[in-house]
């Protein structure tokens, strides 16, 4: 259990900062390209990438059941 909860915090921040970083970039870019250099669409990509991490990390702390990437194998003994 306590490897499991590892492993979601564990993607949980890497989720996390990536969806940061790339909301920061594509503020930087409207920044740069549409808004004459002002500092709010940096501030907004930030917060939505913010926003959309911690929404994921919530989804996935509530959802004790749901595997990740894992392949389940099926005994043929088990199958009926």
């Amino acid at each position: 259990m306590a490897n499991e909860h590892g492993q979601k915090w564990d993607r949980c921040l890497a989720d996390s900062a990536v969806k940061i970083a790339t909301g920061l970039g594509v503020g930087i870019v409207f920044s740069v390209l549409f808004f004459k250099r002002r500092t709010w669409p940096v501030a907004f990509g930030s917060g939505v990438g913010l926003g959309m991490g911690y929404s994921n990390c919530q989804q996935d702390f509530r959802s004790p059941y749901q595997l990740h990437g894992h392949r389940v194998k099926v005994s043929k003994s088990n199958t009926s």
